[in-house]
């Protein structure tokens, strides 16, 4: 089943780290760390990881493998690095974050929201590497979410303080057989569309979405910000997430996604059970056909294509206004560098290698779903067009040339996610709750924690 192009489209559409170093890997002026988060170490020349035996450590995410995938090939090529990895859940990897690049910082680290992290001198400022190896000449679009000014605010301007293993989004995956059974021969061109696609598979039976909520993150935030896109544009989003000045979330547009979102848990389009299902739990479900729509990220388009091979589509979410523009979520896979790691040269090294060696960009694609970042110019593997890869890739494109992207709005500040959306989203669930008081809550966790740093 094709994904759907809008007409006057031409054509493909694209949707939403340890041990110590010899002095070969040491930058050029020193290899201590700064004494402020906010001033780059010289680099005159690109680092490597060296010949000796080096031993990185990481703190990733579990449950997500392209890291480890491309640790492990990096270890086939310089066979003098070997990793140690530990892994949690995002969860708790956010709430470790600041303990940990404190007092145990890892070389590489999958990061959660930047700002308080780079406030507290925390993350290595890479504009020496970026100089170095050539990053500054990328797209901007690329780097933008990962750059912060002075104190960690506001976020898209200033200084480089991560870099992303690829461009991830969500939309909206489906089952294909499942699709058939109610009549469903192409995506939804609209949100009525997809409402009456929905209300479809409830009466046949079928479980309309399978998604997660429960536990410490809250999973309804992908489909909220997906009806966000849908009923507005995505500036004022990203305007609020990037802690620009008067920024608000609390809008006439986000109320109305806010209250949609509202109307499909009344309706029942949601399993019974949504505030206690996990992420793993819904995966799983999914995989075996418990559903027909799944609001999920490209970073499953490789797991998919193996487990339900040929059986799963994807599509934007669709507007609320015929032949609207599109949004979606569309962020990097975060990765940056503790201001005191003991091996940061090798891990910049590393970070440059992901996006610029063959080997590594075909991982990206077929593990991770996603464009890996990049030259504007660099080799793209190919992507057999049968494939929900190839349709989440796809995706992208049109996002790209609609200047259509947001951020996550979990990555506000980094404790929104588990105090601010989370609870308040189980709550509208169990009925606690109503939309109008949700953004008004959100707005004032936000606005709190905002001065409070």
């Amino acid at each position: 089943m094709a994904r759907r192009v809008r007409p006057g489209r031409s054509g493909v559409a694209l949707v939403i780290a340890m041990g110590t170093l010899t002095a070969a890997c040491a930058p050029p002026g020193g290899d201590s760390p700064q004494p402020q988060a906010t001033s780059a170490a010289p680099v005159s020349e690109a680092p490597t990881c060296g010949t000796a035996p080096v031993t990185m450590t990481g703190y990733f995410e579990t449950g997500f493998p392209l890291p480890k995938e491309l640790t492990t090939e990096f270890t086939k090529q310089h066979p003098n690095v070997t990793w140690d990895i530990r892994e949690d859940q995002f969860a708790v990897l956010t709430q470790n974050a600041p303990r940990l690049l404190a007092d145990n910082p890892p070389d590489l680290m999958r990061l959660p929201q930047l700002s308080e992290l780079v406030k507290d001198n925390l993350m290595k400022n890479l504009d020496g590497y970026a100089t170095a190896f050539g990053w500054d000449k990328w797209p901007a679009s690329q780097l933008e979410q990962l750059r912060l000014g002075q104190g960690g605010r506001p976020r898209g301007e200033g200084s480089l303080y991560a870099l992303g293993l690829n461009m991830s989004m969500t939309g909206v995956f489906y089952n294909k057989k499942l699709a058939e059974q109610i009549g469903m021969s192409a995506p939804p061109a609209t949100l009525a569309e997809f409402d009456t696609l929905l209300d479809k598979a409830k009466s046949a039976g079928i479980t309309p979405i399978v998604q997660f909520n429960g536990g410490a993150t809250g999973g309804l935030a992908f489909p909220l910000q997906n009806l966000m896109a849908s009923y507005g544009p995505s500036g004022p989003i990203n305007d609020w997430i990037f802690q620009k000045p008067g920024a608000t979330i609390d809008t006439p547009s986000n109320l109305q996604a806010v209250q949609h979102l509202e109307r499909w848990i009344k309706a029942g389009y949601f399993q019974k059970d949504v505030n206690a299902v996990d992420y793993a739990t819904m995966m799983s479900r999914f995989i075996d056909g418990q559903g027909l729509f799944m609001f999920n990220g490209d970073w499953e388009s490789g797991n998919l294509d193996k487990q339900m091979a040929g059986n799963v589509g994807f599509t934007l979410m669709p507007s609320a206004q015929e032949g609207g523009k599109l949004a979606t979520m569309s962020a990097p896979l975060t990765f940056g560098i503790a201001a005191k790691a003991k091996n940061a040269d090798c891990a910049a090294y590393f970070l440059n290698w992901v996006a610029t060696d063959k080997r590594a960009r075909e991982i990206g694609v077929e593990v991770g779903g996603s464009r890996p970042l990049g030259p504007a110019d660099a080799y793209m593997p190919e992507v057999a067009q049968d494939t929900v890869t190839a349709g989440t890739l796809a995706a992208g494109a049109d996002i790209a040339a609609d200047n259509g992207a947001m951020d996550f709005i979990a990555n506000a500040t980094g404790a929104i996610y588990a105090k601010g959306w989370t609870p308040q989203l189980q709550k509208l669930v169990a009925g606690e709750q109503t939309p109008q008081e949700l953004l008004k809550t959100v707005q004032a966790d936000y606005s709190g924690q905002i001065e409070g740093n």
